[in-house]
């Protein structure tokens, strides 16, 4: 039976017809006929024999006009739609739609799948791709551990869950593996907030060879005409104390691995949280190892060159580690007193073999809060005397839209406060 009785032949398959009767009539060779119709010599045959037989209609397509045998159920596409529209699973796109309705759904469908469902609904959109500037990728490090990547990415992470705002994902990643060896969320992006993502890396991993950064305030000092100190920010000072060397990037396409890994952050990290139910820092931060010891590092890391690891272990206690990353200072000693922070201290006396009269002291003012005074190797006990004298407080472009966002919550919330106030 004719197949074109019942299907109607396209431009393509009267191309294919014309071509099989030219070979019958011997005007054409397999070979030719092969190479017109961009197919191999035994398909050619195939369909040969069968255009003797049957017809035109055998160069149409035997899958033509059936279903699919692997069309997705509409109740099942009914379902995966519903969860597309959910809050729960707002903004997914359809690789990570396509991994959590197989993990949390029970719902195996491919990603493409999931990418023309969305199409179809109108929540997703195929970006054109846009001829960027091009550049020269470098290589990664051959071991683990020589170089770590660090930055900072400011953003909305927990999509104003808990009444939060934007906070700071300060992550450390590793050159070699792509393995991300410490993240820690905190509210501005700081030398403290830094120092506590470094210090977890050193406690897991020992001291890396090398950290590799921006060129922001907290890694360099950027003022040209600055006359004072030693050149050096307290987080050089950090590197040095430790042993390791510290680098500036000339540009963020020069980190670009630490840089792109925000990208993907910013969707998958902020939509895992939305499904784990976290929504303020100390949460997060108690979960972030978990993510990305096994999500991020299954899915993401890659195998270094060399097997061998770059690290130095750290054999020390975690106090001596407090020390490195500690404020280093000294202050002179009158009337065995010291000012430091808008506070006064005071040498709590006597101490055996010690001449304190107009010493210098070193001063080591730990993370937490706590205070070291050392002179000569020794620690002195002391006590504090002053009250606390405020002062204007200071702010960088790191850290100025947190503080500006502080007074403003203090001014609405003193605004309420007349509102109640006044109707009482």
């Amino acid at each position: 039976m004719c197949r074109t009785n019942t299907l109607e032949m396209t431009v393509k398959d009267r191309e294919k017809a014309s071509v099989m009767r030219q070979l019958s009539e011997g005007r054409l060779r397999v070979g030719e006929a092969a190479e017109k119709l961009g197919m191999c010599r035994q398909q050619v045959s195939r369909i040969l024999a069968r255009w003797t037989k049957e017809g035109d209609g055998a160069v149409i397509s035997r899958n033509r006009g059936r279903e699919a045998p692997n069309r997705l159920d509409p109740q099942v596409r009914a379902r995966i739609e519903a969860l597309l529209r959910s809050d729960r699973y707002r903004g997914f796109g359809g690789t990570l739609a396509s991994e959590k309705f197989g993990a949390l759904e029970g719902i195996k469908v491919s990603k493409e799948t999931l990418r023309s469902i969305l199409v179809e609904m109108g929540e997703h959109r195929p970006k054109r791709r846009r001829k960027g500037k091009t550049h020269v990728l470098r290589e990664r490090r051959p071991r683990f551990g020589e170089l770590i990547q660090l930055d900072g990415s400011p953003h909305d992470w927990f999509e104003g869950r808990g009444g939060s705002g934007k906070c700071t994902l300060i992550i450390l990643i590793d050159d070699a593996t792509s393995i991300v060896t410490a993240a820690f969320f905190a509210p501005t992006e700081t030398i403290a907030a830094y120092a506590a993502a470094v210090r977890a890396h050193i406690l897991r991993y020992g001291v890396p060879v090398a950290l590799y950064s921006d060129k922001s305030g907290i890694f360099r000092v950027n003022a040209k005409d600055a006359v004072s100190g030693d050149g050096k920010t307290e987080f050089n000072r950090i590197s040095a104390r430790l042993g390791m060397e510290h680098i500036c990037a000339h540009s963020p396409e020069a980190k670009g691995r630490v840089e792109r890994s925000y990208k993907t952050l910013q969707d998958r990290l902020v939509k895992e949280m939305r499904l784990q139910g976290i929504s303020d820092i100390e949460t997060a931060n108690a979960w972030l190892p978990t993510f990305f010891d096994t999500e991020w590092k299954d899915r993401f890391s890659v195998a270094p060159l060399s097997g061998e690891d770059a690290h130095r272990p750290w054999t020390k206690t975690e106090h001596e580690l407090d020390r490195a990353f500690a404020e280093h200072m000294t202050r002179e000693l009158k009337n065995h007193r010291f000012r430091y922070d808008g506070k006064e201290w005071r040498i709590d006396v006597p101490v055996a073999n010690i001449s304190l009269k107009s010493v210098k002291v070193g001063l080591r003012v730990f993370k937490d809060g706590r205070m070291e005074v050392e002179y000569n190797g020794r620690l002195l006990p002391h006590s504090l005397v002053g009250a606390v004298v405020k002062t204007t407080p200071e702010a960088d472009a790191k850290t100025l839209n947190h503080t500006v966002d502080q007074a403003v919550q203090r001014r609405q919330a003193s605004q309420s406060e007349a509102v109640v106030a006044l109707a009482a």
